[in-house]
């Protein structure tokens, strides 16, 4: 079995000392940190002037307080000019701007002390200024690849003769005047495309250590004025022992250090001209390739992660030792927070609790839990009632100071989250992520990390949390036409189409991949990088080898949010890693159209709106769906999409739909017309139908079914909507608990929620329903839907309920990885050999019949993949009442239950049955039976 562990730690956040410990992903590691549900950023300036004397007051929610600053009246439409970076100085000899000179000029000024200003004779202070020449035409087509949101802008000619590599490292300003010379407007800068037409650098960053004992430093800074590191003895010192400068050539500063700097920690030390402040500032700032942090994350702990003594025993030779993955269809991906996997788990010693180590234990609840999927003090919370307010108000007092988070806050990438470490300070950290990946491996999972890189936690020249827009100001995160820092993906979105972003992120990768042999990644937000990163990442990674990188790349799968929203929708930044850009990558995307098909609606949707399996038009909620009509048409659509999705959501696949036309899964639509289906491989799809995000499966089960359904109805539409995602083609993606009917109390985003609304029991005894009314914050506006919910006693599923589900789960794995027939590896296979029946306009509604037929003989054309099985027909019945379905063209079959499912714990499935005279079938209410036919001889 290749089932694959997602991990939330958000690897790149910058940790602190706190014992407790954020949570994780099994199967899919986390290595974002982010206040994804806190737009908390305003990289906007607010402007308030007086009549006289002026003040511009200055504000961005991430600096700790307003920039003032008096301005006398001549000089303040200057200076409010200054607040903008409108141009964009696009390549060494073209600086772009959406202004009409007409019979004007336009000149570049520039001040090495950030000195400008505006007097009655015009611009002052500044130490050059040249006139630009205003270019007939357009901008050249490779600009405009590179800027398409400029695709209108006016080119203006930069001299041949500037020294542009100093230039940059000025307070920069574009200012055009009338044919009499009065000014009529001017604006700052924006320097990424001449930056990485001079600047683009392949080499060393970071720090490297020698054969011979010694280290190097390289930073890439191309805008600095000047660079220093200084080094510190213990992470605690308040002073440097040494302040040493660096050396620079083409933008990179360096320096040669010796062999009794390992161990020690250091910072950056840079002076740069900042465009928020309009100042040159010197910044302390880590290391962007830090390897090492020190336990609040204030320096970079110099660190050789080649070193024998951070590698666990057998570490050298994990590479050998890895699960087996045949092919990534094999995969299954199952999503755990690393803090949620052992936090409550009182197997586990309490220093264990919540971190890395607690993956080592192979006697605890939790791993014996993740074995069978792969072969802060709440007392006083206890005994409230189930929607207890008092639960969520206290959660909500400590939320941003307790130890939970998801890590999507990044700050740094690169370095494991010390919080959860025994001890975050030192190499600690280090060895015992490495520690963890080895025994997860061991016990037959391989090991993806949750990676954040569309954005960053802060910004500006003085943020703690700030780091890379300290040391090239204006270059990491993504601005808009104004120059202010885009935030749609909650705050300050970075720009991996600057070619020192994209190396940045492919390095990271790599680090992640050679130095702690993780098996894959899932993006957070990946639409907001571009493709070529991904492909790029991609194409590095393949590239390692066993024999000399330690690893095999080939083996290292990538999938993510393809997402199309923002600046970036619709290919607005270049082209994004969106889904249907990803066509033909091998990467793979999210598919939410199985999703809300599925569950009826969207998480942006009315919470009662219903779905495929919640009830749509078979047992309504009483929520205004519309006429039965249209509710029959709702579900026929739903279901469309849910059949697509299990043929992979292959775009060229071909069914019948429910008005009995033969179309493509790029022809059918949603309702604003977006193809269902993107994939042109079986491994681009991600079919889901919970994750992290949003209500659990069981609470979005239990918000959308009628209430005065019984809670083992629900357990089985929970069973049923698993078992859809796990006998699809493509790749099963589950969230942790999904198996074990896990709750958050009905909380729709529990990102800082705490331990208590997150909670994971591998005990069994409670799936963590009704512990009270969730927070304020996102499901304030759902609490009267909420409240008699977890007032109602039926709705708690009891401890059987519980271990029944995840036995069926488990049956669920059995059955996936019996036949290769549900896991085929090409869009041929799929389309040859997969079929959907109880199709068009006289179907049974609420019902989905799949067959898959293997090759035998009378079929040339389909060769053989199963030694077992020869044909494999799955029936999802998701009506209240049995489905009695007669299928002419699997009539005379030798069919008969699963094994699996013939041994289950579950009676009910055992009732399903199959008539070969008629071609007929039998399924019992709300159950997913599969039929086999066993190969002759």
């Amino acid at each position: 079995m290749a089932l694959t562990l997602t991990l939330a730690t958000s690897v790149h956040l910058l940790s602190s000392t706190s014992v407790a410990r954020p949570p994780i992903f099994a199967t899919d590691f986390r290595l974002r940190s982010r206040s994804r549900r806190t737009a908390s950023s305003i990289s906007k300036f607010q402007l308030g002037f007086t009549s006289t004397t002026h003040r511009c007051l200055c504000s961005s929610s991430s600096a700790a307080s307003p920039m003032q600053f008096e301005v006398s009246t001549p000089n303040s439409q200057f200076l409010e000019s200054l607040l903008y970076s409108r141009a964009y100085w696009v390549t060494e000899g073209v600086i772009a701007w959406n202004v009409d000179v007409g019979e004007g000029s336009v000149y570049l000024y520039g001040s090495r002390v950030a000195g400008l200003s505006f007097n009655e004779d015009g611009i002052d202070g500044y130490d050059f200024r040249v006139e630009l020449e205003a270019e007939s035409g357009s901008l050249h087509t490779t600009v405009i690849e590179k800027f398409p949101h400029i695709v209108d802008y006016n080119p203006f000619k930069v001299p041949s003769d500037l020294d542009i590599r100093d230039l940059v490292k000025s307070q920069l300003a574009i200012v055009c005047f009338d044919a009499e010379g009065r000014f009529v407007q001017g604006t700052g800068l924006q320097l990424p495309g001449v930056l990485d037409e001079l600047f683009s650098y392949d080499g060393p960053l970071g720090a490297n250590f020698t054969p011979g004992g010694g280290v190097s430093l390289h930073l890439w800074a191309p805008t600095a004025q000047e660079v220093s590191v200084c080094i510190y003895k213990n992470p605690l010192d308040k002073s440097p022992t040494e302040i040493c400068p660096c050396e620079e050539v083409s933008g990179v500063w360096s320096i040669n250090g010796p062999s009794s700097w390992e161990g020690c920690y250091y910072v950056y030390k840079v002076l740069v001209y900042h465009p928020s402040t309009f100042k040159v500032e010197t910044c302390y700032a880590n290391d962007p390739y830090a390897r090492g942090l020190s336990a609040d994350a204030s320096k970079t702990y110099l660190v050789n992660l080649d070193s024998d003594d951070l590698k666990p025993e057998g570490w050298e030779k994990l590479a050998d030792k890895k699960p087996c993955l045949r092919s990534f269809s094999d995969i299954s991906i199952y999503e755990l927070h690393v803090r949620d996997f052992s936090v409550y788990d009182e197997t586990v010693e309490p220093e264990h609790r919540g971190g890395y180590l607690a993956f080592t234990l192979k006697d605890s609840a939790g791993v014996k839990h993740l074995q069978k999927l792969a072969d802060a003090d709440t007392s006083v919370l206890e005994g409230l009632p189930p929607d207890s307010a008092e639960a969520q108000a206290r959660i909500t007092e400590i939320q941003n100071d307790d130890g939970f988070n998801w890590g999507y806050n990044p700050v740094l990438w690169g370095v494991p989250k010390g919080s959860y470490a025994s001890d975050p300070s030192g190499p600690c950290r280090i060895i015992e992520f490495r520690k963890m990946v080895q025994a997860l491996n061991r016990i037959g999972l391989n090991v993806v990390l949750d990676v954040v890189y569309n954005h960053l936690h802060a910004n500006g020249p003085h943020n703690k949390d700030s780091v890379l827009d300290k040391i090239v100001p204006g270059y990491y995160l993504r601005r808009n036409n104004d120059g202010f820092i885009e935030n749609s993906t909650c705050v300050n979105n970075t720009a991996s189409e600057h070619y020192m972003v994209d190396r940045l992120i492919r390095d990271d990768l790599l680090n992640w991949v050679v130095n702690y042999k993780v098996d894959g990644f899932r993006f957070d937000l990946m639409g907001h990088i571009m493709k070529d990163t991904m492909v790029k990442a991609k194409s590095a990674i393949c590239n390692l080898r066993k024999e000399t990188d330690g690893v095999d790349g080939s083996r290292i799968y990538l999938y993510g949010e393809g997402w199309n929203f923002g600046e970036v929708a619709n290919n607005g930044r270049g082209v994004n890693a969106s889904q249907f850009n990803l066509t033909g990558t091998g990467i793979g995307s999210f598919n939410d159209r199985i999703r809300d098909a599925t569950l009826g609606g969207s998480p942006f949707g009315h919470p009662l709106q219903q779905g495929f399996i919640t009830g749509l038009l078979l047992q309504p909620n009483g929520h205004e769906h519309g006429s039965e009509a249209t509710q029959l048409l709702m579900l026929s659509t739903a279901k469309d999409h849910i059949q697509i999705g299990m043929a992979a959501n292959l775009k060229d696949y071909v069914l019948t739909n429910h008005e009995g036309k033969e179309v493509k899964g790029s022809e059918i639509l949603l309702h604003d017309a977006t193809p269902v289906a993107y994939a042109s491989q079986p491994t681009e799809t991600i079919n889901y139908v919970s994750a992290h995000d949003n209500e659990t499966l069981f609470d979005i089960i239990s918000l959308k079914t009628p209430m005065e359904i019984s809670v083992d109805e629900r357990c089985r539409i929970n069973h049923l909507a698993s078992s859809m995602i796990a006998l699809s083609q493509g790749i099963p993606f589950f969230h942790a608990g999904d198996e074990i009917l896990r709750s958050k109390s009905l909380d729709r985003d529990s990102y800082n929620s705490g331990d208590w609304f997150n909670r994971l029991d591998f005990s069994y005894n409670s799936n963590n329903w009704g512990v009270g009314i969730p927070p304020k914050g996102k499901n304030e506006h759902s609490w009267p839907l909420i409240k008699p919910r977890l007032q109602d006693p039926s709705f708690k599923p009891q401890s059987s309920h519980i271990v029944s589900t995840l036995n069926s789960f488990l049956d669920l794995l059995r059955i996936r990885y019996s036949s290769p027939l549900f896991r085929l590896e090409t869009a041929k296979d799929i389309q040859d050999r997969v079929r959907f029946h109880n199709t068009g306009p006289s179907s049974v509604p609420g019902a989905i019949v799949m067959s898959i037929e293997d090759g035998h003989k009378g079929i040339a054309c389909v060769s053989q993949i199963d030694p077992v099985y020869s044909f494999v027909v799955a029936i999802f019945n998701a009506r209240p009442s049995e489905l009695s379905f007669l299928a002419p063209g699997l009539k005379d079959r030798n069919l008969e239950l699963h094994p699996v499912q013939v041994k289950s714990g579950d009676e009910i499935v055992k009732k399903s049955v199959y008539d070969a005279f008629s071609g007929g079938f039998t399924v019992p209410a709300r159950t997913t039976a599969v039929f086999v036919e066993l190969r002759d001889g």
